[in-house]
């Protein structure tokens, strides 16, 4: 896709960064990213990607909005209580970029169907809470080889990483192994709202510079943030040679 004049003054601030230019923003517009779940992290994902350019969005929630969610979900207004939150994010992202094209996947998606959305993407944004999504679409990255951007918040922390985006990577599953899936709900914990929209931030800004080509992404690094004492922290990962998901991914 070759940039028209509004397009080039509507990205301007961007193409300006040397990292970007008129070649990572035509990278961006040829760009498809999946984002799993819309909640505190999905809005500012889907928020920040489609204001950025990228050319098309798949959103992926099977839920409906709630009063509950405004306080840290963003994408989501109050005369959207009760619709899915597939079709207000829509409402939302085509006032913020009418270019972007959108998809919705509203049900909840079997081994098959998100296969076919993966698939069908160059990167994916996991933005679920809980872990067996996140294990079924780590699975997912590894057989048809999408790069996976993974976030997680709860009450005052949150962490980001990147997998699956080169031969030899760590996987997600390397990092958690067969751990047994615990209570991390906000309904049960409690979020402070802005820990969301920097993690989700965070996440949106490792799926640009992989569609754009930009920089070095976090793979085979994990960024804790304590938003409670401010503090950042950076763990380095490594592929578990064991691993149930990745070394063996058949």
């Amino acid at each position: 896709m070759d940039m028209n004049d509004e397009q080039l003054l509507q990205y301007s601030r961007q193409i300006m960064l040397p990292q970007i230019d008129v070649p990572g923003q035509e990278r961006l517009l040829n760009a498809t990213a999946l984002v799993m779940g819309l909640g505190g992290l999905g809005s500012p994902v889907a928020m920040y990607l489609a204001v950025a350019g990228v050319g098309k969005l798949i959103l992926a929630d099977y839920d409906e909005v709630d009063l509950s969610n405004l306080q840290r979900q963003i994408i989501h207004t109050r005369n959207q209580i009760g619709n899915r939150k597939t079709t207000s994010a829509q409402d939302m992202l085509q006032q913020l970029n009418p270019e972007c094209e959108v998809q919705l996947i509203h049900e909840y998606m079997d081994e098959q169907a998100l296969g076919k959305a993966v698939s069908s993407s160059d990167v994916i944004v996991d933005c679920t809470d809980n872990f067996s999504s996140r294990f079924a679409i780590n699975r997912a990255s590894i057989r048809h080889q999408v790069p996976l951007v993974s976030g997680s918040a709860i009450r005052w922390e949150g962490q980001v990483s990147v997998f699956n985006d080169r031969p030899g990577a760590p996987c997600y599953h390397c990092l958690y192994g067969d751990s047994g899936e615990l209570d991390s709900s906000c309904s049960a914990n409690g979020i402070l709202a802005p820990v969301a929209g920097l993690i989700g931030s965070l996440q949106a800004t490792e799926a640009i510079k992989l569609l754009s080509g930009a920089g070095e992404v976090l793979s085979g690094r994990l960024l804790l943030v304590d938003a409670l004492e401010m503090q950042l922290r950076s763990l380095k990962l490594k592929a578990d040679p064991r691993c149930l998901a990745c070394s063996n991914p058949a």
